[in-house]
């Protein structure tokens, strides 16, 4: 059985930064891409990162260039470093194994002064 821990939310101001963290138990971690989806009030759940079992990334277009997706396999842990923050950053955090049903249970992360 899967487990994905999300940790690292909380309140920040504009233009601050977060580093969430996804813990993930068992051993399929380091064969699989996972990626960060977020889910703002009365909004569809959306894809913001993902990172291959190789290390190749992607990102929506409304985070590339202040977000980054890192992964540890040595540690089951996929990271999301959240730069120049915006209001409309503001969403529970999730993360995922892609392609599989596994998914964490979330993080909240508020931006707001």
């Amino acid at each position: 059985q899967v487990q994905l821990v999300e940790s690292g939310g909380g309140l920040v101001q504009p233009g601050g930064s977060l580093r969430l963290s996804c813990a993930a138990s068992g051993s399929i971690f380091s064969i699989y891409a996972m990626g960060w989806s977020r889910q703002a009030p009365g909004k569809q759940r959306e894809l913001v990162a993902r990172i291959t079992s190789g290390g190749s990334t992607n990102y929506a277009d409304s985070v590339k260039g202040r977000f980054t997706i890192s992964r540890d396999n040595a540690k089951n842990t996929v990271y999301l470093q959240m730069n120049s923050l915006t209001p409309e950053d503001t969403a529970v955090y999730y993360c995922n194994v892609r392609g599989t049903k596994h998914w964490g249970q979330g993080t909240q992360v508020t931006v707001s002064s």
